[in-house]
């Protein structure tokens, strides 16, 4: 098979395994009444999700997995990816148990969540640091820059933490967090196979076709939800990759969706402390802005997705 061939097999993969084991996973988080909690402050449209089969993500992991099989033997990037991606899943696993079994809406505290988080986003720092080294391809002109390692380490291990939490506060509408992690994964598996890294493509293949599978069951309205579970190992798969294939700084470009509905987040909170309890956008992040505007929840997630497609194409011609 030609290797070039590899990511587009292990998305297939991953996709097809979604279909066919889809159906039990979600039987099985609803006998065990893992359901959504939906906060009372959300637009009011989500309360009918309340109950939803939620850590969907485990599904979107085993289809990572299996999308692998392909890529024999695992090399020590795509074992540093897997460390990750099931490292800051597992911190949202936890997160998704205490709010469904203890019953506490936000889940783990967020000092809680930000040291676990920095401890995973730490240790993958150190291996690339060490056996990738410091060097970051710089967009649109092809060239490096070296970045001293007491300024790489923090800095890597603040894009890790920054794109993790980004891709969860994308997940706040069916299919949207998926639908725009499966374009910014299908990006970055082509721009890994130009750049020479194979083993990291074939990972990102999986993680497209995981996602376009979880959307099988994830579309409006949804069967399931992939909770932090899902959110959390998603962003840690793309920054993990993007840090091992030196292409970090690609990552605002091919992720823009994912920064604009953090910096609509952090706009937010500012112009609310500056004006003293005024509001910039109805409701953050920008997705809920446009669902109290009136836009069907369906209308904004496609058209998200559509954006983050352009993001993902313009983050390709950056390394052309």
């Amino acid at each position: 098979m030609p290797a070039s061939f590899l990511p587009v097999f292990s998305g297939l993969l991953a996709f097809a395994l979604s279909l066919l084991v889809g159906p039990a996973v979600i039987g099985q988080l609803e006998r065990l009444k893992l359901g959504q909690t939906i906060r009372s402050d959300g637009p009011k449209t989500h309360l009918a999700k309340a109950g939803t089969p939620t850590m969907g993500g485990i599904l979107i992991v085993l289809c990572i997995l299996a999308g692998l099989v392909v890529s024999r033997p695992l090399t020590d990037a795509t074992i540093i990816m897997l460390f990750a991606t099931i490292g800051f899943g597992l911190i949202g696993f936890l997160d998704d148990f205490i709010k469904v079994v203890a019953r506490r809406s936000l889940g783990l505290r967020a000092r809680e969540k930000l040291v676990a988080q920095f401890g995973v986003a730490a240790l993958v720092s150190l291996y690339a640091y060490a056996r990738v080294g410091s060097e970051l391809i710089v967009p649109f002109w092809r060239g490096t820059i070296s970045l001293p390692g007491l300024i790489y380490i923090p800095f890597t291990m603040f894009v890790l933490v920054g794109v993790v939490n980004a891709v969860n506060l994308t997940d706040g509408l069916d299919g949207l967090a998926a639908g725009s992690t499966a374009m910014g994964a299908a990006a970055f598996a082509i721009m890994f196979l130009l750049l020479g890294h194979g083993d990291l493509s074939v990972y990102m293949g999986a993680v497209a076709g995981a996602c376009l599978g979880f959307i099988w069951f994830n579309g409006p309205p949804a069967q399931v939800i992939m909770g932090d579970t899902g959110s959390f190992a998603l962003g840690a798969a793309l920054a993990a990759g993007a840090v091992l294939s030196r292409t970090t700084l690609f990552l605002p470009i091919i992720g823009g969706l994912f920064l604009l509905e953090t910096v609509s987040v952090i706009l937010q909170v500012l112009y609310f402390r500056a004006t003293k309890g005024r509001r910039l956008f109805r409701m953050a992040p920008l997705h809920h802005h446009f669902e109290l505007l009136g836009w069907a929840e369906s209308k904004v997630m496609i058209r998200f997705v559509l954006l983050s497609l352009v993001f993902a194409v313009l983050g390709l011609y950056a390394i052309l």
